[in-house]
């Protein structure tokens, strides 16, 4: 089992002005299961971050994917197609790449649950069975 991380919850955990910092840090101090970060999530993260005249917050980050604190999930070309074929199967929304890959890199691991903020995106996707991913934080 693994917890796969959307970008917005590593940024509120990593910004304490974030409204969202209290319940994404508490997740990721009391989650006992490894987290995964699909790689499309670095960039996003490192933009925000940037933005929010934050880069010590990267940099710690960094040290601690370093330290094993998180795996780093590669997107091939395999989950590259699983991805667009996401994408295209919800055209009526905006998809946008780094959420198609968090969704499709939780369904390669197998995992149900996956750590966003992003409920309006996560909350319509669903496995080719039919099936939701659960949400957390709540």
């Amino acid at each position: 089992m693994a917890l796969v991380l959307d970008s917005g919850v590593l940024l509120a955990a990593l910004n304490e002005s974030d409204p969202d910092h209290g319940a994404c840090f508490e997740l990721l101090q009391s989650t006992e299961e490894p987290f995964v970060i699909p790689t499309p999530v670095l960039v996003e993260l490192d933009y925000w971050l940037r933005k929010l005249a934050a880069p010590d917050a990267w940099l710690i980050f960094c040290e601690d994917v370093g330290r094993g604190a998180y795996t780093l999930y590669q997107v091939d070309d395999r989950l590259l197609v699983a991805t667009s074929d996401l994408q295209a199967r919800y055209a009526d929304q905006p998809i946008g790449f780094v959420d198609a890959a968090v969704a499709t890199t939780c369904w390669a691991l197998g995992e149900r649950t996956v750590a966003t903020l992003d409920r309006r995106h996560f909350g319509v996707l669903r496995t080719s069975a039919g099936e939701p991913l659960a949400i957390v934080p709540q």
